[in-house]
């Protein structure tokens, strides 16, 4: 009950708009709009998931020593500025995910021997998450690529192991997250969900009653998409709901996408903005980015000329020439994560920093793309609200479960799960911050 002599301020509806000259703009999420003593609610918490199929030179990333005050690599001399920020891990992999290339899709599911005949994908870290918070925000996942063959490669697999197409057009995601289209475009949309869900509702009707006459192989394969078709339907009837709420703003312009695969290094920036920005609106708290350097060309790095495409450049041979490029774009690839962790640390969130309550993820499926291995995988993860500033190093003869991070992760999202692909429990000296 309130107290008599406190006036609690009423909040300012999410809905309201800022109109002027005929023009009317949904306004972002303000604290006026949070209900009153809302502040004492903590701010959520999110997970970007970061993967470059083609990984990095292993000698420039792994830090030789170990522990707290361990030496920075030459790589991550480009994250000094955020070592309190991050840890490093060594001596981690998904145990028995091999297959070479095929392993790209088990980064985030841990699903064994992808290039098996008849393998089945399984669920992806972020999707497993999306299934318990997603309802919270307008958008349960982002799935981003760079360069990526769309339709043909994701980091991001539901329950049923159907892929969730990449999205990469910078400025289409820009669209998705900001522009709110007319009463009679957001009408239409919703008609299509409708419509769309009551298809998939008599196509799972047909398929139970075809279920009946099929053999077991089959009847496992007609699960499976049924599955599937029940995972859409529920995210077409969370999307209908969200279609009339309006979506927020940012001052920030609507990006270009570059013309070419060649700006690669680019697109990578653009990606990590939006992200950023996906999560300082609150618009989702899931986000996976797949960087499809096996799918990249000859890329366009500052201070060096690349002179072939990136695989054949990962198929080394130890040729100095190569290197020096692979080198080049490695670093890169640290600049653009320290640009990324500086701009989250920068934002600030219920008494701490947007880095803070982000956990992101970076690593790659190859531990040495030049010999198509699959252990001792190059991997860090910053911010979330853990203890960082470490090197975890684990016998590389006999690599430690990776999964294990990922249930350490899904605890911290506040998932109370002590399982998740082949994790044996949470990640060893990995510890909360206090």
């Amino acid at each position: 009950m309130s107290h008599p002599y406190i006036q609690v301020p009423k909040p300012l509806a999410r809905r309201s708009l800022l109109r002027g000259a005929g023009v009317a703009l949904a306004l972002p999420l303000l604290d006026a709009m949070r209900p009153a003593f809302a502040a004492d609610k903590p701010a959520p918490r999110r997970m970007l998931g970061i993967c470059n199929n083609l990984g990095v030179l292993p000698k420039g990333f792994f830090p030789a020593d170990a522990g707290p005050n361990y030496t920075l690599s030459p790589y991550l001399e480009e994250l000094k500025a955020h070592r309190q920020d991050f840890t490093v891990f060594s001596g981690v992999s998904h145990p028995d995910v091999d297959g070479s290339h095929a392993s790209e899709v088990c980064f985030l599911t841990a699903a064994p021997h992808p290039a098996n005949g008849g393998f089945r994908n399984s669920i992806s870290l972020d999707q497993y998450m999306a299934d318990q918070i997603g309802i919270e925000t307008r958008f349960p996942s982002l799935t981003l690529g760079v360069n990526v063959n769309r339709g043909q490669r994701s980091l991001t697999w539901t329950g049923a192991g159907v892929m969730i197409p990449c999205e990469d057009s910078a400025a289409q995601v820009y669209r998705r997250l900001f522009l709110q289209g007319s009463e009679a475009e957001i009408e239409q949309q919703v008609a299509r969900l409708k419509q769309g869900e009551s298809i998939l509702d008599s196509v799972a009707g047909h398929a139970g009653s075809l279920e009946r006459e099929l053999g077991k192989e089959d009847r496992a394969r007609l699960d499976q998409y049924v599955t599937g078709v029940r995972e859409l339907e529920r995210r077409m009837v969370l999307a209908q709901a969200w279609e009339r709420k309006p979506k927020p703003v940012t001052k920030e312009k609507e990006p270009v996408d570059p013309d070419s695969s060649r700006a690669y290094l680019q697109k990578t920036r653009l990606m990590y903005n939006l992200a950023r920005l996906a999560f300082e609106t609150d618009s989702t708290r899931l986000i996976t980015l797949f960087l499809d350097s096996s799918n990249s060309p000859a890329i366009d790095v500052e201070g060096i000329e690349i002179t072939d495409g990136y695989h054949n450049l990962s198929h080394h041979g130890r040729n100095e020439s190569k290197l020096a490029q692979l080198a080049a774009i490695d670093r890169w690839h640290m600049r653009l994560l320290a640009e990324l962790l500086t701009k989250l640390r920068a934002a600030g969130e219920g008494g701490s920093t947007l880095l803070d309550r982000s956990m992101v993820l970076y690593g790659s499926n190859f531990g040495d793309a030049n010999k198509h291995t699959t252990n001792d995988l190059p991997v860090l993860l910053a911010g979330g609200g853990f203890r960082h500033g470490q090197h975890l190093a684990f016998p590389g003869e006999r690599n430690y479960p990776l999964p294990n991070l990922f249930v350490s992760m899904l605890q911290r999202m506040g998932i109370e799960t002590d399982k998740f692909a082949s994790a044996t429990g949470t990640m060893r000296g990995l510890e909360l911050a206090s």
